[in-house]
């Protein structure tokens, strides 16, 4: 960490500066100086993808929003057109339906979450 005394309009600054490594040049006042130039950041990892059991259907998020409340749990026994879900899309309520007669195999959603488009939600066996 660097300490450094910096003077704007009349009024002197006390700044502390860390994690700096390598320097730069900057021209003060006509006048070259070596500052510190701080390291680039590392590029962030991309986002996991969930994978899809071989047996079962997903069931995708057909928007963006908010996972407002699950109406099931894994092992649950569902119709088709039995609500699955609550999902929140622009200040809208969505009941996301089961698309197929079938038992909740997994859940990969938690209430709060947010969701992509075409994110799996659940799948169906």
């Amino acid at each position: 960490m660097r300490i450094y005394k910096i003077k704007v309009n009349g009024t002197t600054y006390e700044v502390k500066v860390m994690g700096i490594t390598e320097t730069e040049p900057v021209e003060v006042k006509s006048e070259k100086v070596a500052v510190e130039k701080a390291p680039a950041a590392p590029a962030s990892a991309p986002a996991p993808v969930a994978s899809t059991p071989s047996e079962g259907k997903a069931v995708p998020a057909p928007m963006q929003g908010t996972i407002l409340d699950l109406k099931v749990k894994v092992g649950d026994a569902v119709k088709a057109g039995d609500t699955l879900l609550i999902l929140e899309a622009m200040k809208l309520e969505n009941e996301i339906k089961s698309p197929t007669d079938g038992k909740v195999l997994s859940i990969a959603v938690s209430k709060g979450q947010s969701v992509s488009m075409n994110e799996t939600l659940l799948i169906l066996g």
